[in-house]
Protein backbone atom coordinates (compact mmCIF):
# COMPACT_ATOMS: atom_id res chain seq x y z
CA UNK A 1 0.00 0.00 0.00
CA UNK A 2 1.04 3.25 -0.99
CA UNK A 3 0.52 6.08 1.68
CA UNK A 4 0.74 10.22 0.64
CA UNK A 5 1.27 12.20 4.19
CA UNK A 6 0.39 16.07 3.78
CA UNK A 7 1.14 18.55 5.81
CA UNK A 8 -0.67 21.52 4.91
CA UNK A 9 0.77 25.15 4.46
CA UNK A 10 0.29 28.01 1.76
CA UNK A 11 3.95 29.26 1.50
CA UNK A 12 5.27 25.51 1.70
CA UNK A 13 3.20 22.38 2.06
CA UNK A 14 4.63 18.98 3.25
CA UNK A 15 4.32 15.91 1.27
CA UNK A 16 5.69 12.37 2.43
CA UNK A 17 5.19 9.18 0.47
CA UNK A 18 5.27 5.70 2.21
CA UNK A 19 4.91 2.38 1.55
CA UNK A 20 3.49 -0.32 3.82
CA UNK A 21 3.91 -3.86 2.82
CA UNK A 22 1.78 -6.79 3.80
CA UNK A 23 3.70 -7.40 6.87
CA UNK A 24 2.94 -4.23 7.59
CA UNK A 25 6.48 -3.05 7.64
CA UNK A 26 6.90 0.53 6.49
CA UNK A 27 9.56 2.67 4.36
CA UNK A 28 9.87 5.88 2.81
CA UNK A 29 9.49 6.14 -0.61
CA UNK A 30 9.85 9.92 -1.02
CA UNK A 31 9.76 13.63 0.59
CA UNK A 32 9.44 17.06 0.27
CA UNK A 33 7.88 19.97 -0.16
CA UNK A 34 5.17 22.51 -3.09
CA UNK A 35 6.13 26.08 -2.25
CA UNK A 36 4.08 28.84 -3.79
CA UNK A 37 5.71 32.54 -4.15
CA UNK A 38 5.06 34.87 -1.35
CA UNK A 39 4.78 37.81 -3.98
CA UNK A 40 1.91 35.89 -5.44
CA UNK A 41 -2.00 36.44 -5.01
CA UNK A 42 -3.56 33.32 -2.79
CA UNK A 43 -5.69 32.37 -5.66
CA UNK A 44 -2.34 32.31 -7.66
CA UNK A 45 -0.78 30.48 -4.91
CA UNK A 46 -3.58 28.01 -4.18
CA UNK A 47 -3.57 27.11 -8.31
CA UNK A 48 -0.33 26.43 -7.85
CA UNK A 49 -0.69 24.12 -4.73
CA UNK A 50 -3.32 21.92 -6.52
CA UNK A 51 -0.63 21.53 -9.68
CA UNK A 52 1.94 20.21 -7.00
CA UNK A 53 -0.31 18.28 -5.74
CA UNK A 54 -1.73 16.42 -8.58
CA UNK A 55 1.85 16.00 -10.41
CA UNK A 56 2.67 14.23 -6.99
CA UNK A 57 -0.60 12.02 -6.92
CA UNK A 58 0.68 11.21 -10.54
CA UNK A 59 3.92 10.48 -9.75
CA UNK A 60 3.32 8.10 -6.61
CA UNK A 61 -0.57 6.98 -7.39
CA UNK A 62 -1.19 6.71 -3.41
CA UNK A 63 -3.61 4.30 -2.03
CA UNK A 64 -4.42 5.96 0.61
CA UNK A 65 -4.03 9.65 1.38
CA UNK A 66 -3.22 11.35 5.16
CA UNK A 67 -3.76 14.98 6.03
CA UNK A 68 -3.20 16.99 9.06
CA UNK A 69 -6.08 18.85 10.60
CA UNK A 70 -5.53 22.43 11.34
CA UNK A 71 -3.84 23.68 14.08
CA UNK A 72 -5.24 27.27 15.01
CA UNK A 73 -2.65 29.39 16.46
CA UNK A 74 -3.05 32.54 17.74
CA UNK A 75 -2.43 34.29 14.44
CA UNK A 76 -5.75 34.02 12.78
CA UNK A 77 -4.56 35.82 9.68
CA UNK A 78 -1.74 32.92 8.90
CA UNK A 79 -4.47 30.00 9.87
CA UNK A 80 -6.73 31.06 7.38
CA UNK A 81 -4.07 31.49 4.76
CA UNK A 82 -3.36 28.02 6.05
CA UNK A 83 -7.38 26.97 5.86
CA UNK A 84 -7.09 27.90 2.02
CA UNK A 85 -4.10 25.94 1.44
CA UNK A 86 -5.67 22.82 3.54
CA UNK A 87 -9.15 22.95 1.50
CA UNK A 88 -7.02 22.69 -1.67
CA UNK A 89 -5.58 19.81 -0.46
CA UNK A 90 -8.20 18.14 0.38
CA UNK A 91 -10.43 18.82 -2.74
CA UNK A 92 -7.50 18.04 -4.90
CA UNK A 93 -6.72 14.64 -2.88
CA UNK A 94 -10.38 13.28 -2.66
CA UNK A 95 -10.95 14.03 -6.17
CA UNK A 96 -7.91 11.89 -7.33
CA UNK A 97 -7.60 9.54 -4.91
CA UNK A 98 -11.07 8.97 -2.99
CA UNK A 99 -9.26 7.22 0.59
CA UNK A 100 -8.69 10.54 2.22
CA UNK A 101 -8.11 10.24 6.33
CA UNK A 102 -6.84 13.18 8.73
CA UNK A 103 -5.41 13.17 11.77
CA UNK A 104 -5.22 15.66 14.35
CA UNK A 105 -1.64 16.75 15.75
CA UNK A 106 -2.29 15.23 19.37
CA UNK A 107 -3.09 12.06 17.21
CA UNK A 108 0.08 12.52 15.09
CA UNK A 109 1.96 12.80 18.48
CA UNK A 110 0.24 10.08 20.29
CA UNK A 111 0.47 7.52 17.19
CA UNK A 112 4.39 7.88 17.15
CA UNK A 113 5.71 8.58 20.47
CA UNK A 114 2.57 7.35 23.01
CA UNK A 115 2.77 11.21 24.60
CA UNK A 116 0.12 13.31 22.66
CA UNK A 117 1.92 16.59 23.96
CA UNK A 118 5.31 15.69 22.28
CA UNK A 119 7.69 18.35 21.36
CA UNK A 120 8.61 19.00 17.51
CA UNK A 121 11.67 17.72 17.67
CA UNK A 122 11.25 14.65 19.14
CA UNK A 123 8.63 13.59 16.43
CA UNK A 124 10.85 14.37 14.17
CA UNK A 125 13.53 11.69 15.27
CA UNK A 126 11.01 9.22 15.96
CA UNK A 127 10.01 9.65 12.12
CA UNK A 128 13.54 9.42 11.27
CA UNK A 129 14.13 6.63 13.22
CA UNK A 130 11.08 4.24 12.75
CA UNK A 131 12.19 4.84 9.28
CA UNK A 132 15.79 4.24 8.85
CA UNK A 133 16.50 7.62 7.90
CA UNK A 134 20.17 9.05 7.74
CA UNK A 135 18.80 11.85 9.43
CA UNK A 136 15.48 14.12 10.00
CA UNK A 137 14.36 15.20 6.70
CA UNK A 138 14.05 18.75 5.65
CA UNK A 139 12.67 20.84 5.48
CA UNK A 140 10.79 20.04 8.52
CA UNK A 141 7.58 20.43 6.42
CA UNK A 142 8.56 16.97 4.66
CA UNK A 143 9.60 15.78 8.29
CA UNK A 144 5.85 16.60 9.55
CA UNK A 145 4.23 14.64 6.81
CA UNK A 146 6.53 11.53 6.72
CA UNK A 147 5.20 11.54 10.23
CA UNK A 148 1.30 11.83 9.24
CA UNK A 149 1.87 9.67 7.03
CA UNK A 150 3.37 6.89 9.27
CA UNK A 151 0.66 7.93 11.67
CA UNK A 152 -1.64 6.63 9.13
CA UNK A 153 0.24 3.05 9.09
CA UNK A 154 0.19 2.75 12.49
CA UNK A 155 -3.58 3.27 12.66
CA UNK A 156 -5.14 2.84 9.86
CA UNK A 157 -4.48 -0.91 10.55
CA UNK A 158 -7.04 -1.23 13.22
CA UNK A 159 -9.99 0.42 11.34
CA UNK A 160 -10.92 -3.23 9.75
CA UNK A 161 -10.91 -4.65 13.42
CA UNK A 162 -14.11 -2.25 14.13
CA UNK A 163 -16.32 -3.03 11.50
CA UNK A 164 -20.07 -2.79 12.80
Amino acid sequence: MIILGIDPGLATLGYGVLEKNARGEVRALDYGVVCTPKDERLPTRLAILEEGICRLLDKCNPDEVAVEELFFSKNVTTGIAVAHARGVALLTCVKRCGRLFEYTPMQIKQALTGYGKAEKKQIQLVTANLLHLKGVPRPDDAADALAVALCHSYTSRLSGLYTI
